[in-house]
């Protein structure tokens, strides 16, 4: 597999293009105002709640595979360069597993909607952007670790950004998310009208979360031409218990072995007969 590059702009095209599907499609079928709903707000109902679950869980699959080969990536460079072990080795481990919750998180919201499951789909979000916003400031600090080894101090300092924008907009979609929904006086959050009450904090706070969603994206992004010098193998399987009969126990012994040097064939009175 020596393709890698393509999975953070597999994950960039497939985030935004559920997104703003999701969005328009919502609007077509009516179940939004066009007025800057939440990501999640445009996905509530059939048919495009459907359509959106199933693309956010495949790209929550492949999120997970650039996870996990960025931790594979620097636990290599730790081997070839022992300086970097000190340093990044704990925030590695930390960030793999981190990122793995965030991956979790987006496939809650994705699946269990607001609608229907509130408490689970606000704990997904929570999932989703506070693990992930901590996942990337994890990367940002290792960028610049990993100089002048892997990537560039431009990238580190690109991806340093994301972050802060992240945490900033994170905490404007938390606190203003909750006022509101305390202001909210109308029937249908997914039709929020300025007559309804809270309108300003929900326009800041929708748009709060576009934003986030869209840094999360670009971040992912960010990782591809350093995926371009990345190559792996596939797995190495070892069979620990094997339980031989038969034929299959000479095949495999055959194969495994050494052949034996010849012996003289046995005399009728000793042979054996295998059934």
């Amino acid at each position: 597999m020596s393709y890698l590059y393509l999975l953070p702009i597999s994950v960039y095209v497939l985030f935004q293009v559920t997104f703003l599907g999701t969005y328009i499609a919502a609007i077509v079928q009516g179940h939004v105002v066009p007025a800057i709903p939440y990501i999640s707000d445009a996905a509530t109902y059939s048919p495009e709640s459907c359509v959106f679950g199933q693309l956010i869980n495949m790209g929550c699959i492949l999120l997970g595979i650039v996870v996990y080969v960025r931790y594979r990536q620097i636990c290599v460079l730790c081997d070839y360069h022992a300086d970097l072990r000190e340093f990044t080795t704990k925030l590695n481990n930390r960030g793999l597993w981190i990122g793995f919750g965030s991956c979790l998180g987006i496939s809650i919201v994705a699946n269990f909607q607001e609608t229907n499951v509130r408490i689970v789909h606000l704990v997904g979000a929570f999932l989703c952007f506070g693990l992930g916003t901590v996942y990337f400031w994890i990367q940002a600090v290792i960028s610049y670790y990993l100089q002048p080894y892997v990537g560039s101090m431009l990238k580190a300092h690109v991806r340093l950004f994301l972050s802060v924008v992240c945490t900033i907009f994170f905490i404007v979609v938390a606190v203003t998310g909750v006022i509101s929904h305390i202001l909210f006086r109308g029937e249908d959050p997914r039709k929020w009208y300025p007559s309804d009450g809270g309108w300003k904090y929900h326009v800041a706070s929708s748009i709060s979360e576009w934003v986030v969603a869209t840094a999360f994206c670009f971040y992912i992004l960010t990782f591809t031409d350093e995926f371009r010098s990345l190559s792996i193998d596939h797995p190495t399987i070892v069979i620990r218990e094997y339980e031989f009969t038969g034929v299959a126990d000479i095949v495999i012994s055959q194969a495994q072995d050494p052949p034996d040097p010849p012996t003289p064939p046995p005399s009728p009175r000793n042979t054996a007969v295998l059934i």
